[in-house]
């Protein structure tokens, strides 16, 4: 008995081959520079990236700062990737459970009756009644020799990892959106502010060519063209004030709360873009990017599971045993030690073509995991050439649109002195209202253009999620953050 258990232990702890591929990062071609970069200097020779600096030293308006940590406490979508870590985690533990012996507690009974023809055990006619009790420890084994369970188990650990990676996605998604948001909110505010101003000196304007029509120096037409001119404007008040109530709807469940007004911090005007530091190499990204981290422990699951399909085609060795009591009735009754061990192997010979059908599809899974590992890849290098480009051209773009303004200012102000000389006719005072209000609407969207590509930029450099502010910035769920390192340790022991 001793040796059986001794052999159930050493089967169980015996280091036996795990069949099937061995995971190795596929190789991903990537440029040595984003597309966009320019001159810049690698990040190789600097102390940190963009993508390093923490969120409140790129995002630097108080308020904004607060609507982001409010966002981490209580926004739903965090709130749900934190519950699927934990499924995950349950899932991983559950599936590791099938390596070691099960041990459990056993009982069983009966009764046993006889007719009056049968004989006793004192040779005596009658009935002959017993009852039969046993108890005892179960102990039952499936030798994982092949490394079905160990597959299993890999397998859902990546999961698990690829679950925590998602919560960082979903956190930089979080932020970003937040932050774009708010700069979208304070360029609705500042066109709202132009188009009331635009109204206000457009209907000044009307009643001062409302004067001159009763002077008789201006013709009707002109008092017409004033009136519409006020119109086009005045209109576009209550278009911007029901833009800014969906945008501010649109940050509130952002926050995880129920539609309300949103506070305001610095106007987009004042607001002054943070330096774009050298950014990491492409290569590093593919280390930085917690979506590229979570679809490759997706590659290892799936791996994994290749291994394990394979390891259905071997046979499975059961191995099970009881220890226990024996109670009796009767003449012969009593109680007594009952052991047993034993074991058996089973090997299908014919399943219908089962386990080759779930091995062809595990590698067909692999082939998509593969795929979609690549193309999140290529994903991450457009966006951040994408956001470079934006980012260079934006400039240039606002650096003329600033002129513009200022000349189409100037050239309001000289039409409008020039109309109340009487030197000129209403139509130009009208055509340079036209160019100002539109400029000005311009270099607003210009403006907010730019803080929206560096947004995108800081997300695609995989910034945001790896740091804590002091003091202030609890974490989303009230955790220790510990790195990936540590992660595994812990599901480990």
């Amino acid at each position: 008995m001793k040796r059986g258990i001794a052999g159930i232990l050493l089967l169980t702890f015996f280091p036996a081959c795990a069949v099937g591929p061995k995971y190795q990062r596929p190789k991903v071609q990537v440029p040595d520079s984003f597309r966009g970069q320019g001159d810049r200097a690698s990040a190789q020779a600097q102390e940190m990236s963009f993508g390093d600096l923490p969120w409140w030293d790129v995002f630097q308006d108080a308020q904004l700062q607060d609507l982001i940590r409010k966002a981490l406490e209580k926004n739903k979508d965090l709130k749900i990737a934190a519950a699927r870590i934990e499924e995950a985690r349950g899932l991983y533990r559950a599936k590791r459970g099938d390596q070691f012996p099960q041990l459990g507690f056993v009982t069983s009974g009966a009764q046993t009756f006889t007719t009056k023809n049968n004989v006793d055990d004192e040779g005596n006619l009658g009935n002959i009644n017993r009852t039969y009790a046993a108890v005892g420890i179960d102990l039952s084994y499936e030798a994982d020799l092949w490394g079905r369970y160990r597959r299993g188990t890999e397998a859902a650990r990546a999961d698990l990892l690829a679950q925590e990676e998602f919560r960082r996605t979903v956190i930089i998604t979080l932020l970003s959106d937040v932050a774009r948001a708010y700069f979208e909110l304070r360029s609705l505010d500042l066109e709202l502010a132009i188009a009331k101003s635009t109204t206000s000196v457009r209907g000044r304007s009307l009643d001062l060519t409302q004067k001159r029509l009763k002077g008789g120096v201006v013709s009707l037409l002109d008092v017409r063209q004033a009136e519409a001119e006020m119109a086009i404007s005045a209109t576009q008040i209550p278009r911007i004030e029901r833009e800014i109530g969906l945008k501010e709807n649109e940050i509130s469940l952002l926050l995880g709360e129920n539609p309300q007004s949103i506070p305001r911090g610095q106007s987009l005007s004042s607001q002054s873009i943070p330096p774009i530091l050298p950014l990491d190499l492409p290569s590093v990204l593919l280390e930085r990017r917690p979506d590229i981290r979570s679809a490759e422990q997706q590659l290892i699951a799936a791996n994994a599971r290749i291994g394990e399909a394979k390891a259905m085609f071997f046979p499975q060795i059961n191995l099970s045993s009881i220890v226990g009591m024996a109670f009796v009735t009767g003449a012969f009754g009593g109680a007594t030690g009952v052991a047993s061990l034993g074991g058996s192997l089973f090997q299908f010979l014919f399943d219908g073509g089962k386990r080759k059908g779930n091995l062809e599809a595990a590698k067909a899974r692999f082939d998509q995991a593969l795929l979609k590992y690549e193309q999140v890849i290529q994903q991450s290098l457009r966006e951040v050439s994408d956001s470079l480009i934006s980012i260079k051209k934006l400039a240039e773009m606002r650096r003329q649109q600033e002129k513009l303004v200022r000349a189409a200012r100037d050239g309001f102000r000289l039409a409008n002195a020039r109309y109340e000389g009487g030197v000129s006719s209403y139509l130009e005072v009208l055509d340079a209202q036209r160019i100002l209000f539109r400029s000005e609407l311009e270099l607003v969207g210009i403006r907010r253009d730019q803080w929206v590509a560096v947004v995108q930029l800081y997300r695609s450099m995989g910034g945001g999620w790896e740091t804590i502010q002091p003091e202030t910035q609890p974490s989303a769920q009230g955790e220790k953050t510990i790195s990936k390192r540590e992660k595994i340790k812990i599901l480990d022991e």
